[in-house]
């Protein structure tokens, strides 16, 4: 095939653009625009605690002009170290106000990923939440960094529940902290600075470098990919208008994917502020008591998610019970895992609203493909690609072919939202960004998919993680895919494990559902008459729970690391 089909785009929702015109402007623009047309609006709402679009946006001007009171200029990298918060918002637009680039960190790294990241990227002030102060203070002397800007999580609180989480929480979660000499605290410049005070920058959104995000980090040495103000004002649109029915000032979004990751990030953050919509902040996405009690009261419209998230509602003993009211929820996608029927079926029967399957990546810079909200939904596809994505399917041997509907090969993408590259990583940038016989610049993704005659795609799996058992190539997600089809099945994750004869053998690890029991042999047996002789488990291990990442990512790789470490005999010891 040489040239691209474009089926999807008569799939489309009614309402749903085949090309937008993406505004020449800096991802502030959205915080701006909010408080210049709803400056009394609720643009966050926290454990009760409130911040209207105005505050929001002369409290980022703040903390834009502290930044380059530090010395902050325009293309430096500034980090964030906080949970899900108003402090992270201000802060997040006040780096880009005052021209820098935003490096949010993961509060789960250890320290030294942590100060990996931080010589990687080279900040030299950091705003982190009191509770991460001691890491950071931990390794700071092995950084750059130079200021670091310190916010307490109860600064949002309303009255009353600040005063019981400074008496019975504030010690024991480790946000009451004394700070280091040179070291000041997030109120204490907002109370320092005036929002006239904000720098003057200019920006050109089709260059300047909005985030760093760090991805790979589960599958090799973590990179820096960078995108740019236009990358991520187009991004958010195309999630906008792919929802045809957001009311701009009228939506809630609730969010508990973590801001640190571009899919909260953007399908949450950014599509809200887009949508001038209040956004309902979840600081722990594992506090599901939180989560359904702030669902009660605050009535979030949109709920972007993952899989995970939605079933741990589904079977969660207050939602079946009906002493929870989940019924303002109208539309979620779901992405980093694929979603279930079973688990969509349940949630649209609990809610009343849509919830589609979804698809993205770090380098786009989250999200490139999705069901139609309204329209056909298949099982086990990604859904059509958005609004000015082009999506084709080239062979994996060259990666120069494209090829036929329904043939499997590497995914590529381009499109107004694709990331300018890796930090400091020009083999990387090469490898993942290529220009083909078209002409044209394209994505690599690194995903084996196809694409059906409607134009709706399909992930088959990673190129990486692909199991080659005994000359032939399997691919887990495949096999996960029927292994999610038993009855007593809850989760499962699928990879190779080192085999003598077959060089490797595939393995499954499952969660069953609640009050469930199974042998190995059943589930094996079970398989058996569902997959290839080739394919099928050679080996069941039953979990309590499966490694995940911050959004619900699978770990395959942490599994595939705990068989090796098990297989290794141990060691005899000394003889006397």
């Amino acid at each position: 095939m040489t040239e691209i089909q474009r089926p999807w785009l008569e799939r489309y929702d009614e309402g749903v653009p085949k090309h937008i015109d993406y505004p020449q402007v800096p991802l502030y623009h959205f915080v701006e625009e909010a408080a210049r047309k709803y400056p009394d609006h609720i643009a966050m709402i926290m454990k009760g605690g409130k911040v209207t679009y105005r505050e929001f946006n002369e409290q980022s001007d703040k903390v834009a002009a502290a930044l380059a009171k530090m010395g902050v200029k325009k293309g430096d990298r500034v980090a964030i170290l906080m949970a899900n918060c108003p402090q992270f918002l201000i802060s997040y637009f006040g780096i880009l106000k005052a021209g820098g680039t935003v490096v949010a960190c993961n509060p789960l790294y250890a320290p030294p990923e942590l100060e990996h990241q931080l010589n990687d990227c080279g900040a030299e002030v950091m705003l982190v939440m009191s509770r991460f102060y001691s890491v950071v203070k931990q390794i700071q002397g092995n950084t750059k960094l130079k200021k670091v800007i310190v916010a307490n999580i109860k600064e949002y609180f309303p009255g009353f529940t600040k005063v019981l989480f400074s008496l019975l929480l504030e010690k024991k979660s480790g946000d009451r902290v004394e700070l280091a000499a040179g070291d000041v605290w997030f109120q204490d410049i907002l109370k320092q600075y005036a929002p006239s005070d904000r720098p003057n920058v200019t920006l050109n959104p089709d260059e300047d470098v909005a985030i760093f995000q760090y991805t790979g980090g589960t599958t090799g040495v973590p990179k820096g990919a960078m995108s740019t103000h236009k990358n991520l004002v187009a991004n958010s649109l195309q999630i906008m208008r792919w929802l045809p029915d957001t009311r701009e000032a009228g939506e809630s979004v609730l969010i508990s994917l973590p801001l640190f990751h571009v899919y909260g990030m953007v399908a949450a953050m950014c599509y809200g502020l887009a949508a001038a919509a209040t956004l309902i902040l979840i600081p722990n996405p594992r506090d599901m008591d939180d989560i359904l009690d702030t669902i009660n009261k605050y009535r979030p419209s949109i709920f972007p998610g993952v899989p995970t998230m939605y079933n741990a509602i589904n079977y969660n003993e207050r939602v079946i019970e009906g002493k929870v009211d989940i019924k303002s929820i109208r539309a979620c996608i779901s992405g980093s895992a694929p979603l279930l029927r079973e688990t969509q079926t349940r949630f649209e029967e609990l809610t009343g609203g849509n919830l589609r399957e979804g698809f993205g990546l770090s380098e786009a810079p989250t999200a490139t493909h999705c069901n139609p909200m309204f329209g056909e939904n298949r099982e086990g596809s990604i859904g059509l690609p958005l609004s000015d994505v082009e999506a084709a399917i080239v062979d994996l041997d060259t990666g120069t072919r494209f090829l036929d509907i329904g043939e499997e090969g590497e995914l590529i993408l381009r499109g107004p939202q694709v990331f300018k590259g890796y930090w400091q990583m020009p083999t990387e940038t090469a490898n993942a960004l290529r220009q083909l016989p078209d002409g044209q610049v394209w994505l690599f993704t690194g995903d084996i998919a196809k694409m059906d005659d409607d134009g709706y795609f399909y992930i088959v799996d990673r190129k990486k993680d692909m199991i080659i058992c005994g000359g032939y190539n399997v691919y887990p997600r495949e096999v996960e895919e029927v292994l999610k089809q038993h009855p007593k099945v809850l989760e499962v994750a699928v990879a190779g494990v080192p085999d003598p004869y077959r060089g490797e053998s595939v393995k499954a690890w499952i969660v069953l559902k609640p009050g469930e029991t199974a042998t190995e042999a059943e589930i094996v047996e079970w398989s058996k008459e569902r997959l290839a002789k080739y394919k099928y488990p050679r080996s069941v291990e039953f979990r309590n729970e499966l490694p995940k990442t911050f959004v619900g990512k699978t770990l395959r790789r942490m599994l595939v690391a705990e068989e090796r470490m098990a297989a290794r005999p141990t060691p005899e010891p000394d003889a006397e």
